[in-house]
């Protein structure tokens, strides 16, 4: 084999000295450089979901202690200045030195990364969080975090500023009680927004509450001028109570929530359900205490051992007769309001952001434990399980039939020359990753976008009166919509199970609407359809909200269109005494060309997207907004009265 020297080599590739890409241009992130330079790979990003994870670290610390026994209380104030202070009354980090480091086990903790007492030994049998970089992942992204440590006899301290220590650990007084306090603030050269959200904290500390039977979470919010707002979580009948907290605006098919567990040598399984009386599944889990939004095997367990145990039940109770077919999964989970909470001591999670639970042996524990105890309790409550055996069967008939309608309207589209809607001014482009649909309210609006479109790329489809509010339908009667239809032809995805975000048309959903209160009945109507019957098309970022100015401001040649009513004075600045002000009242007042400047050119348009944050909450808010129960949907406009903006009555 020959050989050449570096010269040759270099001569012999054409590569110039300027982009060499040798070992000096490899890097080694010391410590926790390599959080500050990539957060995202610790906490998923560095957005508001970001900065709200760092509160979760510091809480699912507290957390653990109170799984090993040790903790009964934990407090969270978010300070005035947006610091947050989480105190628990646990053990304490230890203080002593640690053999490897040579340093005190609090600093090993907040300064190195995969430190803690999650890694085998007898420090946690069970522990969430990110498996033990958590505290250090904080402490690395925070402008500055202190550490108190209680540990019955001496309190001591210790600061860090971006992850480096300011101070050694120290004492600094006397004290009987024992836990940690840890103080910090995040760091504004990394997170692009640093204001806490009381409600998106308050949801998660609950969750942990109901899911942690017993432990009190206490927060406080030092932010409001009238005062302190503070909320204090402590639920006993743990995941119990969240059933019927998710149940809370809903009527509920029967009154007990049915509640089973199970427990092994590593690990504890519980599941809680209720069912009422809407179509709609809300199946929540959680492993160790992180919420599994993809699932897992005890979501898996659950599922194929519910659908086990009622076709059983059913049978020998001669619900269902010889011959009859047998409930389907989604049957038997229509209307169901379920917890499942399974703690292991090995979890193990797929993916980096830990959302899918991967334990075999869970789903063994789950199935075992459902088939055994939920057909004892269908045994001794006769009634109540015929309320579920009965709306199963209903679901089902309901399927079958969205089966028929189904299966009609494709061999209707199939005899049709052109099978999309008649309505709909198609694109010509075919590449979804860049064709846009807008759903536009009105003939009159659908006619001004038709014309002032790009017809490569944008299609147009105008609605024209009020739609279906699926919140309170079956899919059967979606298919028989006809308001709903030529928006399901249009997408080409298909709804409900038989959804396949693959074979969407376009790759932007636009809602374009009036700023007015049928539009934004209009918009709120669409965005249930889309969450209840193609939510991928909103967990995947599909669904946008088209943003209409509000005012035209003209004098002369100049002229500038206002989007947001506080910018009004500022146009008027801009333009000069004598301005014309148009309040526009709904998208039919603007022409083509105003219609493509404003809203529809993607050089200058404004657009919100729709995201999912979270499930549980979205399913609330639909539930409250568009369900049957009146007091409910009173009590969020009281509570929401003072945020509203642009009201148009």
């Amino acid at each position: 084999m020959e050989n050449f020297n570096t010269e040759e080599l270099k001569s012999m590739t054409n590569v110039s000295s300027e982009n060499n890409y040798d070992e000096s241009q490899i890097q080694v992130l010391e410590g926790l450089e390599a959080v500050r330079k990539r957060p995202g790979m610790y906490i998923g990003s560095t957005s508001a979901r970001g900065l709200h994870h760092l509160v979760y670290e510091i809480v699912d610390n507290s957390i653990d202690e109170a799984l090993a026994g040790y903790c009964k209380n934990i407090t969270v104030i978010v300070e005035k200045d947006n610091s947050i202070t989480v105190t628990d009354d646990g053990r304490g980090i230890p203080t002593g030195i640690q053999a490897q480091t040579g340093l005190p086990a609090v600093e090993v903790v907040f300064t190195v990364l995969h430190a803690g007492g999650k890694f085998g030994g007898d420090g946690y049998k069970v522990s969430g969080g990110l498996h033990g970089v958590g505290a250090s992942v904080v402490n690395a992204l925070s402008e500055y975090l202190e550490v108190k440590i209680y540990d019955g006899e001496n309190v001591y301290y210790q600061k860090y500023s971006r992850g480096e220590k300011l101070s050694d650990l120290e004492m600094i007084g006397k004290t009987d009680k024992t836990g940690t306090e840890v103080h910090f603030k995040p760091d504004s050269e990394i997170f692009e927004e640093l204001v806490f959200d009381y409600n998106i904290l308050l949801t998660r500390l609950r969750e942990q509450a109901f899911l942690n039977a017993g432990i009190r979470i206490t927060l406080t919010d030092k932010r409001p001028e009238d005062g302190d707002r503070v909320e204090v979580l402590k639920y006993d009948g743990g995941i119990k109570e969240f059933v019927e907290y998710l149940n809370r605006n809903k009527e509920p098919l029967h009154t007990d929530v049915i509640y089973m567990n199970s427990i092994r040598e590593n690990s504890e399984a519980e599941v809680a359900f209720q069912y009422n009386d809407g179509y709609n599944e809300m199946l929540v889990s959680f492993a160790n205490n992180i919420n599994t939004t993809e699932g897992g095997t005890h979501e898996t367990g659950f599922k194929s051992a519910l659908t086990r145990v009622l076709n059983d039940y059913a049978k020998k109770r001669n619900f269902l007769k010889d011959g009859d077919k047998p409930l389907s999964g989604d049957d038997t989970r229509e209307g169901i309001s379920c917890i499942i909470s399974v703690k292991v001591t090995e979890a193990q999670f797929e993916g980096q952001t830990k959302t899918k639970l991967g334990n075999s042996e869970m789903r063994t524990i789950v199935e075992k434990m459902i088939n055994e105890k939920l057909m004892e309790y269908l045994d001794e409550n006769p009634a109540t399980a015929k309320l579920i055996i009965e709306k199963a069967m209903t679901a089902s008939r309901a399927r079958e039939a969205a089966k028929r309608a189904r299966e009609q309207t494709r061999r209707k589209t199939a005899l049709e020359s052109a099978s999309l809607p008649g309505k709909l001014a198609d694109c010509s482009e075919r590449d979804n990753s860049i064709t846009e649909i807008y759903i536009v309210e009105g003939d009159s609006a659908g006619g001004s976008a038709k014309q002032g479109r790009d017809r490569r790329y944008q299609a147009i489809l105008p609605l024209w009166g009020k739609m279906l509010n699926v919140e309170k339908s079956r899919i059967d009667k979606v298919y028989n919509n006809d308001k709903l239809m030529p928006v399901i032809t249009a997408l080409g995805a298909g709804i409900g199970d038989d959804f396949d975000i693959e074979k969407i048309r376009y790759g932007k959903v636009i809602i374009m609407a009036d700023a007015d209160v049928d539009g934004a009945h209009i918009r709120t109507l669409l965005l249930t359809f889309f969450f209840r019957f193609m939510r991928p098309l909103v967990e995947n970022g599909y669904v946008y909200i088209a943003q209409p100015p509000l005012f035209k401001v003209s004098r002369g040649n100049k002229l500038k269109y206002v989007y947001l009513e506080e910018e009004l004075p500022d146009a008027l600045a801009e333009i000069g005494e004598n301005a014309t002000v148009q309040r526009y009242k709904g998208l039919g007042e603007m022409n083509p060309e105003q219609l493509w400047e404003t809203t529809m050119d993607p050089e200058r348009r404004i657009m919100k997207r729709v995201e999912l944050e979270d499930a549980m909450m979205a399913d609330e808010t639909f539930t409250i907004l568009m369900g049957d129960k009146v007091e409910p949907r009173r009590k969020f406009i009281e509570d929401y009265a003072k945020t509203v903006v642009n009201l148009d009555i």
